[in-house]
């Protein structure tokens, strides 16, 4: 039988449980809310009846918040996290089907944020989840924590670098537009990205500049969202949860020059994806939606990366 460990009091582990007093560390503990950010791509006027792939814009969910702080700013969907009854994803599940009636997506942890002053209520932690959907298969709907639930278009600027050199290393600051369109709302949040570099050590923080009619951070994780998915599109299969079971190369190449920025020729595109990665693979199916003469469908290849160890 093996001898139980005593901590300095003499305690073994149950009793230390038994005589934990969880009131103890009330003083440092925090609240903890979950934010979600889901991305979509449809036309630029939600309806399905362009056939310009030219027409297509990446969005995201917002909700126009009912109370304060913020109230009637428009926000990323979220809340507080039940404690003892419910994990961050849970919470994350729960707030996302309350305020846009969103339900059975799939969430990805996406980052931490605890800056002291994020929330003028009190130093609150957010753990913030996005996904990815097809809009065919996700309608907005407020519920009862929104006042409206819309689909805005979503762009993020650089428009200014500067950067200076210092020993061993750089400072680089970088200016960033988070342009939000819904009809005749915009909405443009200012962040500042400071990157310092000193021999191999590298250190990047994210400052907010100006809210611009986004509630509380939420342009800061909304830039943070943006670049996961942009590093993301490069090595694995995240971008096809934006296209339909089929769909044709330039509706993928569309796709991907929305959450890439990118430009490379389409070509280049069916190499990387098809021949090279294998992640798409032809089917025996074709559309005109786009063309006057038929285009060959594809689909995600879900072995692709079957040979990597």
């Amino acid at each position: 039988m093996t001898k139980e460990i005593m901590n300095e009091l003499g305690q073994t582990e149950k009793e230390f449980l038994n005589a934990y007093n969880t009131e103890k560390y009330n003083a440092t503990k925090f609240s903890v809310t979950s934010d979600c950010l889901i991305f979509t791509v449809e036309n630029a006027d939600g309806k399905e009846e362009s056939i310009d792939l030219d027409d297509k814009r990446l969005k995201i969910a917002l909700i126009q918040r009912a109370n304060h702080p913020h109230i009637d700013k428009w926000a990323l969907p979220g809340g507080f996290v039940n404690k003892g009854r419910e994990t961050s994803l849970e919470a994350a599940k729960r707030e996302l089907g309350e305020e846009t009636e969103i339900s059975g997506i799939y969430l990805e942890q996406l980052y931490t944020l605890d800056d002291i002053e994020r929330d003028q209520r009190d130093h609150i932690i957010s753990v913030s989840y996005m996904s990815l959907v097809d809009k065919i298969e996700k309608e907005l709907r407020a519920g009862s924590d929104a006042k409206k639930a819309e689909w805005f278009e979503v762009e993020r600027k650089v428009t200014q670098i500067n950067k200076s050199i210092i020993e061993n290393g750089f400072i680089r600051e970088k200016f960033i537009d988070i342009v939000l369109i819904k009809e005749d709302i915009k909405i443009i949040s200012k962040i500042k990205e400071v990157t310092a570099v000193k021999n191999r050590a590298r250190r990047t923080k994210l400052e907010l500049v100006n809210r611009g009619g986004l509630a509380f951070d939420h342009a800061i994780v909304i830039n943070l969202a943006l670049d996961r998915i942009k590093n993301k599109v490069e090595y694995t299969d995240i971008m096809f949860n934006l296209l339909p079971e089929y769909f044709t190369i330039a509706e993928a190449y569309k796709v991907y020059q929305l959450t890439t920025n990118k430009n490379d020729t389409v070509q280049n595109f069916r190499k990387k994806f098809k021949n090279v990665r294998k992640m798409i693979i032809e089917t025996d199916k074709t559309t005109k939606k786009y063309s006057p003469r038929p285009a060959k469908l594809y689909k995600l290849n879900i072995h692709w990366d079957d040979h990597e160890g």
